[in-house]
């Protein structure tokens, strides 16, 4: 169902049941997979692709140019999966020539009241931003991942998965996976206990988790004392998401624990 105040362009590419409501604006090189529900005042232009039964909120804006300078009109796009909740005043832009050209946000996400999602932004599955969070561009939030209110994530940021940002926190350093985060300026402060355990990851599994943590960022060299631990502890699959996060890019830096030597 399309509202009669809808401007939609024809050239644009609209898949069955979806709703479109009053007063939204769609551009010719849209795409919008069926059982998605747009509420009313939405602009969606660009290259963009969106998935099945996404719902989308009044005042969203997605596809405008990205806010970088160096942006000089090169094609980009924004693809965004299925199942996901857009809340009011979200803004989404497209990627940029240095990035890959592409934004991409997977699926069952829900990006609450005034969030804005910069170019070349990664975005995976599962992901809860709060009301007014702010990615910079060329961040990557793995799946899982929860970032509290009024955060503000650096350009380049990586949050991995199961990780979780406590609200008001300026992220400048990655944070590992199954990380908690927090702070002016974020420092590690130990690992997302209740998401492991809302995940269902086994009490065994969480001892060892916590055996590397306790092992790994006592101090600065946590590259060094990686190097130390057990090598069976080394095998197991939680431990080994998060040495491979940080061996994937060594020039980021690490969010650490405050005040350690």
């Amino acid at each position: 169902m399309i509202h009669h105040t809808a401007i939609v362009d024809k050239k644009s590419k609209i898949f069955s049941n979806v709703e479109i409501g009053p007063y939204c604006v769609i551009g010719p090189n849209v795409e919008i997979a069926s059982d998605t529900k747009l509420h009313s005042h939405i602009s969606i232009i660009g290259n963009t692709k969106i998935g099945r039964n996404n719902e989308i909120f009044p005042h969203v804006s997605i596809g405008t140019d990205p806010q970088d300078l160096k942006y000089k009109g090169e094609k980009n796009s924004i693809i965004i999966g299925e199942n996901n909740k857009l809340r009011e005043y979200v803004n989404i832009n497209p990627g940029t020539s240095q990035g890959g050209t592409v934004t991409k946000l997977g699926d069952n996400n829900l990006l609450m009241v005034y969030c804005h999602v910069a170019h070349d932004c990664n975005l995976g599955n599962n992901i809860v931003l709060a009301n007014n969070v702010q990615v910079g561009g060329h961040v990557t939030i793995e799946d899982n991942a929860i970032v509290g209110g009024s955060c503000a994530i650096h350009q380049f940021s990586r949050i991995g998965q199961l990780a979780m940002i406590g609200g008001m926190t300026g992220v400048l350093s990655d944070v590992i996976p199954f990380g908690l985060s927090l702070g002016n300026r974020n420092s590690l402060v130990g690992l997302n206990l209740i998401g492991l355990r809302r995940a269902k990851i086994l009490n065994e599994e969480i001892k060892l988790l916590q055996k590397f943590y306790d092992s790994v960022f006592f101090d600065q060299n946590f590259r060094a004392n990686i190097q130390n631990i057990d090598e069976e502890l080394k095998k197991n699959k939680y431990v080994k998401k998060i040495i491979d996060f940080i061996e994937t890019d060594k020039r980021r830096p690490i969010s650490l624990p405050e005040n350690i030597k």
